[in-house]
């Protein structure tokens, strides 16, 4: 039997997921500041503005075309200590009594954004998958929480973070499959966590 440890996003059957979204300082578009008279006409596009609004176009291009959906953190951490997006302690060891937590902290990129009328929307699902060594499905769910994040700007430092509880697990090896889908871009990414079951 698999139970639920959630908060954040409203009840769901069999796990859960929380998501956090941390402030970007936005890069300026803004006209380069005026170049003193007499100074080269290349001036201007060597201003801090300008090499950092060229960066940022650099960027969304390359975000785009990652496919599919990436991660550049996907781990099992330790319980209770995320606090915000890259600030969480690694597990040294993926072992787990029966009745332990697994906590996942997984940092996607290269997911869509829908215009909003405020800004910019992020909207993820997540899906997981429980097996056993010889690829047995002993626990699964589709869709099990969606996640809706607006802001003006294009957020970047998002972090996810997935909280659960198997009941009734013998001691062994598993593998846990946290699946994480974009409905703007389409894309999907998935995160193989291979751990053991201690016995009590």
């Amino acid at each position: 039997m698999t139970k639920a440890l959630f908060s954040g996003c409203g009840p769901v059957a069999a796990a859960a997921l929380l998501l956090s979204v941390s402030h970007i300082l936005p890069v300026s578009a803004e006209t380069p500041a005026k170049v003193s008279e007499g100074a080269p006409a290349s001036a201007a596009a060597n201003t801090p503005a300008a090499a950092l609004s060229k960066a940022q176009a650099e960027l969304d291009t390359a975000w785009r075309a990652l496919e599919p959906l990436g991660f550049t953190a996907g781990l099992f951490a330790e319980a209770g200590s995320v606090v915000g997006y890259g600030t969480y302690v690694p597990r040294t060891k993926a072992s787990f009594a029966p009745t332990d937590t697994l906590v996942v902290y997984a940092q996607p990129v290269g997911y869509g954004y829908r215009e909003t009328e405020t800004g910019y929307g992020i909207r993820l699902t997540a899906d997981y998958t429980l097996l056993t060594p010889s690829g047995q499905v002993l626990a699964e769910e589709k869709g099990f929480a969606r996640l809706v994040a607006d802001s003006r700007e294009k957020r970047r430092e998002l972090y996810i973070t997935l909280r659960l509880g198997f009941d009734g697990l013998r001691p062994g090896d598993y593998t846990l499959l946290a699946r994480i889908n974009d409905a703007v871009s389409g894309k999907s990414g998935e995160l193989s966590l291979p751990f053991t079951v201690t016995a009590e």
